[in-house]
């Protein structure tokens, strides 16, 4: 999860990213820092990857943050058969994927803008993650290819 400042006030963003294509897969944003916010991110994800498969076999990364704690984002988890995965105390390291996801949001984007209110925040991320970074945005861990091409290339049941 991460901070993005408006005017109004912080705007906080929670992603699910498929490792195998570096694909946002869910997001979620609010005002308020809650285990709802995970979910929503979390049951994004579910119905756009899943559709009525089975989720046995997926892992669920995150840091320690209370919202991922939850016995809200926790219980949705085992109702799925997803695997929970938590970093070690204090080791952003093993977060990295989505630390990176943050910084290049942040500078590519959040930095250059001055956001009078969440609303402008929430438009401007909607268009970096679902035009800019799934579909243009070129990842060196892909062989330099956005994300949504790489799934068309080498996994065809994600398009």
């Amino acid at each position: 999860m991460t901070y993005i400042p408006t005017r109004e006030g912080w705007l906080y963003l929670a992603v699910v990213e498929d490792l195998f294509s570096r694909r946002v897969v869910g997001w979620s944003m609010d005002a308020m820092m809650t285990s709802r916010l995970v979910v929503d991110a979390l049951e994004m994800a579910l119905g756009s990857r899943l559709k009525g498969s089975s989720c046995s076999g997926l892992v669920a990364h995150s840091d320690r943050g209370s919202q991922y704690a939850s016995e809200h984002y926790r219980r949705r988890l085992a109702e799925e058969r997803i695997a929970c995965s938590m970093s070690r105390r204090g080791n952003c390291w093993d977060n990295a994927p989505m630390e990176s996801f943050f910084a290049s949001l942040k500078k590519e984007l959040v930095h250059h803008e001055d956001y009078a209110t969440r609303e402008q925040a929430r438009a401007s991320i909607f268009e970096y993650i679902e035009v800019f970074y799934n579909r243009v945005r070129r990842h060196s861990a892909l062989g330099y290819v956005a994300p949504a091409e790489y799934e068309r290339t080498y996994n065809p049941t994600h398009r």
